[in-house]
This record gives C-alpha cells, structure tokens and sequence, in this order.
C-alpha cells in the first residue's frame, strides 16, 4: 500500500463515518471540491443520484 491509497481510504472512510457535506472533507484534508464530491458519491450513492453530471 502507498501512502496515497492510504490517504484516500481514509477520506472515503471519513466520508461515510461523518455523514458530513464536501465542505467538511475539504476543509479536514484540504482537498478540492471535485475530490471531495468524488468521495461522497460512492459514500452516499442516494445524495448525489439527482446531481447534474
């Protein structure tokens, strides 16, 4: 495992466990809104259903 897996599970898993908006993974790991979005949708599938792609 490298560092960067590492990283991403623990955003993924923050993700789901906090049950927080984007906002909230962006401002804990400093990520960007995309990446944060991209953590929330396979954490929370129904959330992000209706959003635009």
């Amino acid at each position: 495992m490298t560092l960067n897996v590492l990283r991403q599970d623990r955003i993924l898993h923050e993700a789901r466990a906090s049950a927080a908006p984007p906002l909230h993974l962006m401002r804990l790991f400093g990520i960007s809104t995309s990446t944060a979005m991209r953590h929330v949708g396979p954490a929370y599938p129904e959330r992000s259903a209706k959003l635009p792609r």
